[in-house]
């Protein structure tokens, strides 16, 4: 039976796919236009990565925005497809750095296949988003992304750099997310607004709205990799322990632990295995470090949904408002 939760999510869908579902429909076209191949080889690994590639938020961020600041035009489109393409090409990445079995209820591509062929496809990818971006007539967008694409890898360096290190700051956490994740939702809606020619002011709003809807997005997830199922998740949960990721969730659960606990935490986080990841769970209970963390991600979405202000109402604000919610309130 679907819960509340389910249903809520499926009619927000619905609606985003009447407000700009043909728009999704014809960057999906591009998209595949983009990375047509004779290559049967290229075909498979593109077709098997179909199977995960998710709920299309970027893109969707992209065109909401976009369709919110006065209309879609054939540029969003193709940007649409750029910056699914980019996210993908680092889903096909992550899966590697994290030694993930599955995506989405699918094995990996280095599952699957191997580490060469996932690092290469993710690289192809890259090469293709560059090459549609180019197409453009103003070098706006390719300029952008390229930066936005610098920030994401530094992000990613980042947090592998720290990995193991129990000491890591909030301050450190939230420049690795606002890298690794918020980057690439703030210039899909960053370029969503130019290229319907909102004013400098309006794209610098949207731009924040997607910065701060990727940290609670990111929050969510780091949360849900120690709180959530396999089954609906439809990923390998506890990556993030067994790769000493130190998330916020853990980073809080050391500040908020009486001393002796936190040095039996601190154990627990030094020597990952399925054993210590059960021992660890009952110190996150007690000291509430999933709903601080929880908190932080709310407080991230009302800041969003603050930076909307600007905007004149409409279908898509109200959406792009209720996509705050949805992403920390997701259980997959």
């Amino acid at each position: 039976m679907d819960t509340k939760k389910d249903v809520a999510e499926q009619n927000l869908i619905t609606r985003i796919l009447e407000a700009v579902g043909s728009d999704l429909l014809r960057s999906e076209q591009i998209y595949a236009e983009e990375l047509k191949t004779d290559q049967p080889v290229i075909r498979d690994i593109y077709a098997h990565v179909s199977k995960f590639r998710g709920k299309r938020i970027r893109p969707t961020l992209l065109l909401l925005t976009a369709d919110a600041c006065g209309g879609v035009n054939a540029n969003h489109q193709i940007l649409a497809a750029v910056v699914e393409m980019i996210h993908t090409a680092t889903l096909v990445h992550d899966d590697v750095l994290d030694d993930a079995n599955t995506r989405r209820h699918v094995a990996t591509v280095n599952s699957r296949w191997n580490t060469e062929t996932s690092v290469l496809f993710g690289d192809y990818l890259f090469t293709h988003s560059f090459h549609l971006a180019s197409s453009l007539e103003s070098t706006y967008a390719c300029r952008k992304i390229g930066h936005s694409t610098n920030i994401v890898c530094e992000g990613e360096l980042t947090q592998i750099s720290e990995r193991g290190n129990l000491d890591l700051t909030e301050e450190r956490y939230f420049e690795i997310i606002n890298g690794k994740t918020a980057e690439l939702c703030a210039v899909s809606c960053q370029l969503g607004a130019y290229y319907a020619e909102c004013s400098e002011e309006e794209v610098a709003a949207l731009e924040q709205f997607g910065r701060d809807l990727g940290c609670a997005f990111q929050i969510a997830d780091d949360i849900l990799d120690i709180m959530g199922e396999e089954t609906q998740a439809g990923k390998s949960l506890g990556s993030d322990f067994y790769k000493q990721k130190m998330t916020l969730p853990l980073i809080r659960l050391l500040q908020l632990a009486e001393p002796g606990d936190a040095e039996i935490i601190r154990g627990l986080l030094a020597t990952p295995s399925e054993e210590n990841w059960r021992k660890l769970t009952p110190y996150l209970n007690e000291y509430r470090a999933i709903d601080s963390a929880r908190q932080t991600a709310s407080d991230y979405a009302t800041s969003a949904r603050a930076n909307l202000a600007k905007l004149p109402q409409s279908d898509s604000r109200t959406i792009l408002e209720e996509l705050t919610d949805f992403a920390i309130q997701r259980s997959h």
